[in-house]
């Protein structure tokens, strides 16, 4: 697999309110360490980076457009004039944004998707990528997840979740790869 020059990276809500402890067990504590190595790639070799960042209109909600510390994005993210940021208010970065016509302009042959979190805003927006056919590929070790609980009240850890999304994703939706796999396999530039 070769990616072009054209080829985005897509950074989805990686922003300060999953520092909120209420969020609960997380996975994958190297997970911005990887997006920012990324980020650091993609700069270097010319790419385009797309930033994502949810805001809120529901007050309960930890992305809230009022709570202006929580809906910045994490210190290590800091977009460059020439970077693209969009804001959302669902699940998808497709839905209520011109994400779709920004990647058609681009005429990317795939896009490289990480972010938080695996199976909320991460898979939505993969899912959407795969269907409008921008054959996404999927950073596993630059994205994470919190445990859930269950309809039946059972707790469900946030590595089985993140590996039963991949497994969901991988070879439907996208093609699953970890950061050094994508960057040893996929540097060139058509």
């Amino acid at each position: 697999m070769r990616l072009t020059k054209n080829d985005p990276l897509i950074v989805i809500d990686v922003q300060k309110a999953f520092f909120n402890p209420a969020w609960g067990n997380r996975n994958n504590p190297n997970a911005e360490g990887n997006i920012d190595k990324l980020i650091r790639h993609w700069r270097k070799m010319g790419r385009p980076i797309i930033f994502v960042q949810h805001i809120s209109e529901n007050k309960n909600s930890f992305f809230f457009c009022e709570k202006k510390e929580d809906i910045e994005f994490m210190d290590f993210i800091q977009p460059l004039e020439k970077e693209i940021v969009i804001t959302k208010s669902v699940n998808s970065a497709f839905i209520g944004t011109d994400l779709h016509q920004i990647l058609v302009d681009m005429k990317s042959e795939h896009i490289v998707i990480t972010g938080l979190t695996t199976n909320h805003c991460v898979e939505t927006t993969t899912r959407m990528a795969g269907n409008y056919g921008f054959n996404p590929i999927l950073i596993s070790d630059a994205t994470a997840t919190f445990d859930r609980k269950g309809i039946n009240g059972e707790v469900y850890e946030a590595e089985l979740i993140h590996a039963m999304t991949m497994a969901n994703l991988n070879e439907e939706f996208a093609v699953v790869m970890d950061t050094e796999s994508l960057l040893n396999e996929c540097i060139q530039v058509k």
